[in-house]
């Protein structure tokens, strides 16, 4: 299963100040807007996700259709299908796509230790 780009989303209590901390571990901006309170950084092919006030708790997020420099790649698996095959797998879904959409969707779950993991694809 190719679930595209991996980031984890942080919920922050202070965007300046975590943008400072996350540039001394050699983090960059890449995205975002932190007037917005919004900011996606990046050291290599790691990314983060920055979110004040947005978020009730840290998130795991996969891009299908995207690379890590989130780009857009020419062949990946929609998210219908993805939530598809993991429903058939018994997997429940905390929120659905619209299986009858295209474009862009999103679904969420849960591992076993309550961690939400958020499946967006943007395209």
């Amino acid at each position: 299963m190719k679930l595209g780009a991996f980031s984890i989303s942080l919920s922050v209590k202070d965007i300046v100040k975590s943008k400072s901390f996350y540039e001394k571990l050699g983090f960059d901006a890449f995205g975002g807007d932190p007037n917005q309170k919004w900011l996606i950084m990046k050291n290599e092919s790691c990314v983060i996700g920055l979110f004040e006030g947005m978020l009730e708790n840290n998130i795991l997020t996969f891009n299908p259709g995207w690379n890590q420099d989130a780009e857009n790649l020419d062949s990946f698996t929609d998210i219908r299908d993805l939530q598809h095959q993991l429903k058939e797998q018994g997997m429940k879904m905390s929120s659905e796509a619209d299986e009858t959409s295209t474009g862009p969707a999103s679904f969420t779950i849960e591992d076993p230790d309550g961690n939400t993991i958020l499946v967006d694809q943007h395209r």
